[in-house]
Formats: C-alpha cells, sequence, structure tokens
C-alpha cells in the first residue's frame, strides 16, 4: 500500500511538471523561432552510350546490331527532398529495363547514397535504338552491356545526390495535339489477319498505313498531354525539367536515344544554366502503347526527327514560361506489389511450339515471309519461342507506385501502357495535374484493356511482350489508384460524359432509359435515368471521339463497334415507344448485304429492326423491318454519308413504325409494325446474327411515348451536330 502511493505521487508530480512545461511553452511561442523545412533539389546525367562495338539492339522481331554511336545516351537522375521524405527518378535511355536489373541497382543505390529503394523510380525511354538490356522476341541482353548499365544508373543517383541545394518546384500541362496518334487501327470485318498461331483473330493492328481502305478506325483514344515538372534554384536558375509525353518513339538509327534524347538536349540549350548547379532536361515516356506520331487519318506527310523534336520542343518552352514555382511542397511516394498470371499456351498450341522449336534447334528464331508487313504470317518462329518462355515464369510480380509532389502526381507502371489506361488514371486521381511514367521498375509487356484483347493484333499475342492476363489492366489500374489515394489522402474521382444542353433537353422529354455511352472501362454502359444498365457485347473499343454536340464536341466520347453490340432488357416498354440515337459508320455501305444494323428489338422469331442498307438493299439508306425479317424490308428516302454523325428517331405507335433522320419533320422512312412480346433489345447488332453495325453509337435513349415531331427537331438543334469526324 505504501509503494503503491509512492508510485502515485511520483505520477502525480511527473503530470504537474508537463503541464507548467506545457504552459511556459504556450506563453512563449512567439518568441520561439522553429526553423522551416527547405525543399532542396539536385540533378546529374550521366552518359550510358554503349564503348564496345557491335553491340545488340533491340526493339524489332530480331536482332539487330550498331557499330558506332549516333548521338550519346544517358540515365537522368533527379532527386527531391523536402526535409521529410526523399525521393528519387531516373529515365533512362533505352528499350526497356527488367525487374530484376532494376531491383539490383536500387539495392546497391540505397547503399551508396541512403535512399531506400521503395523511394526510387527508375524508368526506360523506350528508345528502339539502344543496346539491348532485356530479352524480346528475337533479341537477347547483352550481358557486358547490361553490368555497365547498372553501374551508370548508380552513379547518376549518387550525383544528382551530390548536387542538393534549395530549391523551387512547378509544373503545367500543355496540349501537344497532333504529335501523337493512334497507331493501332480496326480492320474491316471482311479484312481479318492471321496471327502467329495460324488463327484468323487480328481485328486490330498497329502501323495499317495511311488512309488504308482495309482500315475503318483507330482503337483507341489518345492522349496528346505534354506534361512538365520544372525545378528551379531559389534564384530561379534551371535546375531540372521532367517532361512526360505519351509517343511511342520516332525512329532512328541505332545508337540512339531517339526524340527522347533531342529533346533534353534542345531543352537545355534554350533554358540554358546561369547558375553553378547543373541543368538537366529530362523527356520521359507516357502511356503509349498504342499511340505514335503518325497519323494514318490523313496521307503521309514528310518529316524527319529534328523536324518533329522542334515542334514539341517549342510547345514545350512556351508552356514552360507560364509555370509558377512553390518554395516548399508536400512530397510522398508509395509502392505496392501485384502478382499477375500469364496467358499460357494449351496443350496443343505447346505441342505446335516444340515442333517448331525442334526445326530450328539451337539458332535464333527467324521472321519468314510476311504478308503485307502487318499480320502474323512470318512470326511462327518468335512465337513459338515465346511459349516455352512463358511457361518457365507463369507468374510475374509487378512493381507500382505513385509520387506526390504538392498537387502534381506521378505514377509508375512497368508495362507498354494504352493510350486509355493513362487517360483513366489521369481523370480518375485525386492529384491534378497527374502523369503516367511507364515501363517503371521492370518491363511486363504491353497491358490491352480486356476489351481490346478481343480484337487481337501484335499487342496481344502471348509472349514475354504481351503476356498478362487477360483482367491484368483493371487489376493495375485498380492498385494505382489505390496508391494515389494513399499519397493524396483524398478519394479517387470518377468519369463520366459532360451533362451538355443536348442532355437536358432529352431528360426534359423524360426517357425511360439514357445511355451516354461515354464509359472509359468496364463492360456495362450506365442509365442515366438510373433504370436499365445495359452490357457491352465482344468487339468494342471504349472511349473514342463522340458526337460532336455543341461545346462539348471534343469532350464528348462514345464507344467504337467492330463486331460487337450493346444489350439492354426493358421489359416494361410496350408497343408505343421511341428510340433516339446518333451514329457513325465507318464501313464502306457496298460492302456487304446490310452495313450494318442499328436496332433491333424481339425474340428468336420476330422482331422491329433498324438498319443501314448495303449492297442487297439501297446502300447508304435506312432499312427499317417488323415482324418476320425475313419478308421484304422498306426502304428510306435519304442516303446516309460515310464517316459522318447522323441523329435519328425511330417511333412507334402501335401498329406504325417511322424513323426521321437528322431533325426532319417528315419521315424518312415508315411502315406498319407487327405485333410481338420482348424485352430484348440489341443496339449496333441482332439475335439473328444479321451484319453487326461497324461504327460509333452515342447518346441512346428509350421513350415510353411517342416524341413528338417537334421535340424531334428541338432534340437536333439542341446538339447542333453539324460536324463530320
Amino acid at each position: 500500500m505504501i509503494e503503491f502511493r509512492a508510485k502515485r505521487s511520483k505520477v502525480r508530480s511527473v503530470v504537474l511538471r508537463k503541464i507548467l512545461l506545457s504552459g511556459f511553452v504556450c506563453l512563449g511561442l512567439q518568441a520561439i523561432a522553429f526553423p522551416q523545412p527547405v525543399l532542396q533539389a539536385g540533378a546529374a546525367a550521366v552518359d550510358i552510350s554503349p564503348n564496345q562495338f557491335p553491340v545488340e539492339i533491340n526493339g524489332g522481331f530480331t536482332a539487330r546490331f550498331a557499330e558506332e554511336n549516333r548521338d550519346p545516351l544517358h540515365a537522368r537522375a533527379v532527386v527531391l527532398d523536402n526535409g521529410e521524405v526523399r525521393l528519387g527518378i531516373v529515365i533512362v535511355d533505352s528499350l526497356m529495363l527488367t525487374r530484376e536489373l532494376l531491383d539490383q541497382t536500387k539495392r546497391v543505390a540505397q547503399v551508396r547514397t541512403g535512399i531506400p529503394s521503395d523511394r526510387l523510380l527508375i524508368a526506360a525511354t523506350h528508345t528502339h535504338s539502344a543496346p539491348s538490356a532485356m530479352g524480346c522476341l528475337g533479341t537477347e541482353p547483352d550481358p557486358l552491356y547490361s553490368k555497365f548499365l547498372r553501374r551508370q544508373i548508380v552513379l547518376a543517383i549518387e550525383n544528382a545526390l551530390s548536387n542538393l541545394a534549395p530549391a523551387r518546384v512547378g509544373w503545367t500541362v500543355a496540349d501537344a495535339t497532333g504529335f501523337t496518334h493512334c497507331r493501332r487501327w480496326i480492320l474491316r470485318p471482311d479484312r481479318l489477319q492471321p496471327d502467329p498461331f495460324g488463327q484468323l483473330t487480328v481485328r486490330a493492328m498497329m502501323h495499317p498505313g495511311h488512309l488504308n481502305p482495309d482500315y475503318l478506325a483507330p482503337s483507341g483514344p489518345v492522349d496528346t498531354d505534354l506534361s512538365l515538372l520544372s525545378i528551379q534554384s531559389r534564384e530561379g536558375n534551371p535546375l531540372a525539367l521532367l517532361a512526360n509525353f505519351s509517343m511511342h518513339y520516332f525512329g532512328t538509327s541505332p545508337s540512339s536515344a531517339d526524340y527522347f534524347g533531342r529533346f533534353a538536349g534542345r531543352m537545355e540549350e534554350l533554358l540554358g544554366t546561369s547558375g553553378s548547379a547543373p541543368f538537366v532536361a529530362i523527356m520521359s515516356q507516357g502511356t503509349s502503347g498504342d499511340l505514335q506520331w503518325r497519323n494514318y487519318g490523313e496521307a503521309e506527310i514528310e518529316t524527319d526527327l529534328s523536324t518533329y523534336t522542334e515542334g514539341l520542343v517549342q510547345i514545350a518552352h512556351k508552356a514552360y514560361r507560364t509555370i509558377q514555382y512553390q518554395d516548399w511542397v508536400p512530397l510522398a511516394m508509395a509502392e505496392s506489389k501485384i502478382k499477375l498470371g500469364r496467358r499460357l499456351p494449351d496443350a496443343k498450341r505447346l505441342d505446335w511450339a516444340l515442333t517448331l522449336m525442334d526445326t530450328m534447334k539451337d539458332r535464333r528464331p527467324q521472321v519468314g515471309e510476311r504478308t503485307r508487313g502487318s499480320g502474323g504470317k512470318g512470326l511462327e518462329e518468335i512465337y513459338a519461342r515465346e511459349q516455352v518462355l512463358l511457361l518457365e515464369e507463369p507468374i510475374r510480380e509487378l512493381k507500382l507506385q505513385a509520387i506526390r509532389i504538392g498537387d502534381l502526381g506521378i505514377t509508375a507502371i512497368p508495362n507498354e501502357v494504352y493510350g486509355i489506361t493513362g487517360l483513366k488514371l489521369k481523370k480518375m486521381s485525386p492529384l491534378k495535374p497527374t502523369f503516367n511514367i511507364e515501363l517503371a521498375n521492370g518491363a511486363e509487356g504491353y497491358i490491352p484493356p480486356p476489351e481490346q484483347h478481343k480484337l487481337g493484333g501484335y499487342t496481344t499475342w502471348p509472349a514475354r511482350t504481351a503476356g498478362l492476363e487477360v483482367e491484368a489492366e483493371p487489376k493495375i489500374v485498380e492498385a494505382v489508384l489505390r496508391l494515389l489515394e494513399q499519397v493524396s489522402g483524398k478519394s479517387r474521382l470518377s468519369v463520366s460524359d459532360p451533362l451538355t444542353p443536348y442532355t437536358q433537353t432529352v431528360q426534359e422529354s423524360k426517357p425511360v432509359g439514357y445511355w451516354q455511352l461515354g464509359e472509359i472501362q468496364g463492360k456495362v454502359a450506365a442509365d442515366l435515368q438510373g433504370n436499365y444498365p445495359a452490357r457491352f457485347g465482344n468487339g468494342i473499343a471504349l472511349y473514342l471521339d463522340g458526337a460532336p454536340l455543341g461545346d462539348a464536341a471534343k469532350s464528348n466520347r462514345a464507344p467504337q463497334l467492330a463486331g460487337g453490340s450493346i444489350h439492354v432488357n426493358m421489359p416494361e416498354l410496350g408497343n408505343r415507344y421511341s428510340l433516339e440515337m446518333w451514329f457513325y459508320n465507318s464501313l464502306p455501305v457496298d460492302a456487304r448485304g446490310l452495313a450494318g444494323v442499328l436496332f433491333w428489338r424481339g425474340n428468336d422469331r420476330r422482331g422491329d429492326l433498324l438498319a443501314l442498307g448495303g449492297s442487297a438493299t439501297e446502300p447508304g439508306r435506312l432499312v427499317l423491318g417488323s415482324g418476320d425479317l425475313s419478308q421484304a424490308y422498306s426502304i428510306g428516302k435519304a442516303r446516309v454519308k460515310e464517316k459522318t454523325w447522323n441523329h435519328v428517331v425511330l417511333v412507334r405507335d402501335t401498329e406504325r413504325m417511322a424513323v426521321y433522320l437528322n431533325g426532319h419533320t417528315n419521315p424518312d422512312v415508315e411502315i406498319r409494325a407487327a405485333s410481338f412480346e420482348a424485352a430484348d433489345i440489341i443496339i449496333g447488332g441482332s439475335r439473328q446474327h444479321v451484319e453487326s453495325f461497324e461504327g460509333r453509337i452515342d447518346e441512346v435513349a428509350f421513350y415510353d411515348r411517342v416524341l413528338s415531331t417537334s421535340e424531334i427537331a428541338d432534340h437536333y438543334k439542341a446538339g447542333l451536330a453539324t460536324a463530320s469526324r
């Protein structure tokens, strides 16, 4: 008891002292000056050009060799320290760098610099003219160069750290429209190409050629952001500039840093260096797995590497002059790991691969004769070997990262990422702006969104360059968004089509279902009315340019149908209804009997159908049918132009059906409708598997009544849809 009282007395005296001390501290707060944290930064560039020739170059289906350096290659590093967090970013002039090589590099760098390995981001620029540091299709890594490269990357981090000095940071985003385009285009349905495994699966392929009539449209959207992170001394002298752009590579003879190195050199020339610390400009690779500088939708324009680079430099230089700076910003960096399976060969494909490899013996795979330079024929040996290599490592662990620099977000993904994936992360990120660095902390091949796998093509063929499971992309996106939430302390944002005067006009007419179709991911199209979610069928590319609805023309989005369709179940819809939508036909109207079905509602025997006529009817004119669709259709009056947006309204008033085109108050075609009951509705296809629509469909709305002709005209005017794309 005495011991307990003694302890209690001691505790009371300690508490009393703390209270008194806290009071003195409170009274003297204004007199005590606490040191403010200081933002510091350092940058360095280390030459990584090969010094032994010939050296193997990767970036093609088979090996190439360089005999000289066309321009220098570098590892360019930036270290940031705000007094609480220290982190480093290194961009390396290389095609791809393995996770194993970079993990080893980070361990050494951590020992020499004290920067934790999970606070280092190291990425390749993806130049296709640098020495091979990773096995890729028919190319092997150069072991001597890989060892040299590892040392030089560590040296770049060390030098950047030694250059730490008080700094300030700022950022901006410029629009570089015209400097990157989708290089992966959708083939006509009657022009399918073979994959390396002998199957006609290629519905989308890269590098189609300019204005090639076999191709209908790009398979994905384009990210035209040119993002800049600028770091200056407190006196305003440039220390570092980290740029990010989503363009695959320009193409030049090896050994070369391609436009990445040229951009960095020109920015260093323009901005100069007026301080004692070195200024380092850097161009990092964005999300360009399906992007490239050529615009295949237009005639070829002659240009060269210098001209292209200079145009991009001028955009960056103009934007740079607008940057506002902060003397201190919060820094945060988070890292996570995710294990993903690879798409492994089945027994039949493995047998094919092993048989073919037996004929190769110990030699490297070779490319045989190819068809038109874009199909899979002639690549059998390469992809046979890849099937065996996939089996050797059926699961891969990926390292993902997110960085916060003030309100700026940076994400790092070890894949070749499609433009649409980069846009997802930018639009959903709680940090504004955000940019994405691909091929960071490893190289695990292309990650097409699941819907793109259905379209096939090179970037989906199972290999080390594209071998991850079909659902890899959404899993990676989810993991990276969680990291962005972690470093920002905020929740992710949602993505939706803009609400426009057209949207408001449609909603005022009280549709029972309204699908804007601007989804950027997933298999479900949201109903703006909240009643009937729709489902995307196979053969769809998401988030392409939608109907040009007035001021929202540049931001409105729509899916491109490529053998797919949109399905919805509406059991309450009777025999009095209206359907409204916009459509854009990509296929030549004389390519087949029906150019494509726009709408189907019915059962296995009878239904209502709206289609675009082809060679078996009147090419380019609307086709309307009801009841037994083996009977004759009725043909519209107006000819719909290819590759233009059109507004169409179908009304059914019990036994009368009529179609109104582009706001006209007189019907383009009308018929007597048959009686039947059905809940299944298909937009862009039919249950009879008649030719599906090949093009874009946007802003679909259903009404449980007949729209008046004045409403139809008002809706069209609200859309202001006079432009074509």
